[in-house]
């Protein structure tokens, strides 16, 4: 039986393609209008 660990997103490592794909992220505050992702 495989073991399966729930804390993956607690203990995952960002690799440098993660970390620019959050750098590079458009954001903005969606309650104020300002998500883009959202607006579209």
């Amino acid at each position: 039986m495989p073991f399966i660990d729930f804390r993956s997103d607690t203990v995952t490592k960002p690799t440098p393609e993660m970390r620019r794909a959050m750098s590079e992220a458009e954001v903005g505050d969606d309650v104020y209008g300002e998500d883009p992702t959202v607006n579209r």
